[in-house]
């Protein structure tokens, strides 16, 4: 038998867990935290070597936690139902829905017939649509969606007799890795853009009690989302890539002929629109003008309430809804079993003591001025999820993250947001993420294209985070950053 990466962590996960539990017995560390620590470096080697589904690693800590003395299987199990993982859920079912009338299709392609036919334009429209979309629905089910789009285009550009020789290359990989950064950067601006921002939101519900809501996040996230995307498409356009021919032949005629093929907007369409932009609506105001009405309404009380309108809104075909179960069973479920380990994980480093253990190790940091640990925390994350889950790594590191900041007397906001904005921002690598790889199997990229363009996005995705979190983050959510609430300080505790 060929002796693989896999087969090796498969074996390796199990060793190291009883290593750890039979033999690393330190100062202060209780036995229960101690299991913890074992099991989630068992987590840990699976989901990096990829021993077995990254989804199946997430359902260790029902089997771990309990057998090892960790945390009782009740409170370990309540974690993979916690209230962020339906908020997940309805933001899924309302993508489905957009996906299925080709709402997501019609959007797209009017950004761009809008922006105009320059090459410089095209790839600006291209990268609205697409960062656009990537807010509220995946980042691989958009560029999936976007990849045909722009293989038109570009074949639109090649066939011309007007075409400059070769340009068609130069433009097409630039459309290609357009897709693929704007899919990501896209999915910073919402709390349900990108798995990363639930997993913080979670984790922050699950050791302070404290809600991130969706307005919240998106005046953090909005902003960064748009300066990056902003970043990204000058670099793509006047420094990454040289276009000989700055007018686009026959491109508005492309997109207008696609835009026609879709023929008038359709009875579903036109309901699927009406409940995204309610929900979009609701979600931003919820928390100064729903709550005045609703005291109890939440952001995942609208996304399942958004979910269940679309399956009792009848279709055109008065026999069907706009949505059925059958639908639904597309609903990515790997997901949010990730989602709920990642929970887990978070209760068991509060639950078991080991959180607190590890913030007093971590004393060292305490000297280091807290801009420098927050580029270099930002910068450690962006290297690190080039090769791993985006989402397994913020379920990994954000539960560290709270202790370090006891340690340090600062907000731990100032560490964990700065931490899941950059676990998002993996442009260096086809492997990276999966909007990578899509564009990655058009023909039009090499690798060397992905990592000379993404190793500069990713200096400048490091440079922005790290600035806007530490100057802007504070004034932005309205917390003092040198200081650690006393209110949280009992919580950790």
């Amino acid at each position: 038998m060929q002796i693989t990466k896999k087969t090796i962590g498969l074996f390796l996960g199990p060793i190291v867990f009883l290593l750890i539990i039979n033999l690393f017995n330190p100062e202060g560390l209780s036995s229960s935290a101690n299991a913890i620590l074992a099991s989630v470096a068992w987590m840990i080697i699976w989901w990096t070597t990829e021993a077995v589904p990254i989804p199946v690693t997430a359902l260790l800590p029902l089997v771990l936690f309990p057998l090892s003395g960790g945390l009782e299987l009740a409170m370990t199990s309540a974690a993979y139902g916690h209230k962020f993982i339906f908020l997940f859920l309805g933001g899924f079912i309302l993508a489905i829905a957009i996906e299925k009338c080709n709402l997501h299709k019609r959007i797209a392609l009017s950004i761009i017939y809008i922006v105009g036919t320059s090459v410089k334009n095209i790839i600006l429209g291209f990268m609205l649509a697409t960062a656009f979309l990537s807010m509220w629905i995946s980042n691989t089910a958009t560029s999936v969606m976007m990849l045909p789009i722009g293989l038109a285009i570009i074949t639109q550009l090649k066939d011309n007799p007007d075409t400059i020789e070769d340009e068609n290359k130069t433009f097409g990989k630039s459309l290609m890795l357009a897709i693929a950064y704007s899919a990501s950067i896209g999915g910073i601006a919402t709390l349900i853009g990108t798995p990363p921002n639930l997993v913080f939101a979670g984790v922050v519900n699950e050791i302070y009690n404290v809600e991130i809501t969706f307005s919240q996040w998106i005046v953090f996230g909005l902003p960064i989302s748009l300066t990056l995307l902003f970043i990204c498409w000058y670099y793509l356009t006047r420094i990454g890539f040289s276009f000989k021919q700055k007018e686009f032949p026959g491109g508005r005629a492309e997109i207008k002929r696609q835009l026609d093929a879709l023929g008038k907007l359709s009875f579903e369409e036109k309901w699927v629109a009406i409940v995204f932009i309610v929900t979009a609506i609701s979600w931003i105001s919820r928390s100064f003008i729903l709550k005045d009405f609703f005291p109890e309404i939440d952001d995942t009380i609208i996304a399942i309430i958004s979910a269940i309108v679309l399956f009792i809104l009848p279709s055109k075909n008065k026999d069907y809804k706009l949505l059925d179960w059958e639908d639904a069973v597309k609903l990515p479920w790997g997901i949010l079993i990730l989602f709920g380990g990642g929970m887990a994980i978070a209760a068991g480093f509060g639950g078991s003591g080991l959180a607190e253990w590890i913030g007093t190790q971590m004393a060292l940091l305490k000297n280091m001025p807290l801009i420098v640990l927050v580029f270099l925390l930002v910068l450690f994350v962006n290297l690190i999820t080039e090769v791993t889950s985006n989402m397994a790594l913020t379920a990994m590191f954000l539960p560290i993250l709270a202790p370090l900041a006891l340690v340090m007397d600062v907000h731990p906001f100032l560490l964990m947001v700065g931490a899941t904005a950059a676990s998002t921002c993996a442009f260096m690598l086809p492997i990276s993420t999966p909007p990578n790889a899509v564009v990655f199997g058009s023909g039009y990229l090499k690798i060397p294209d992905i990592v000379k363009t993404g190793f500069w996005l990713n200096i400048m995705s490091v440079i922005l985070i790290a600035l806007v979190t530490y100057f802007l983050l504070p004034t932005l959510w309205d917390f003092d950053a040198a200081s650690f609430p006393e209110a949280l300080k009992d919580i950790v505790k």
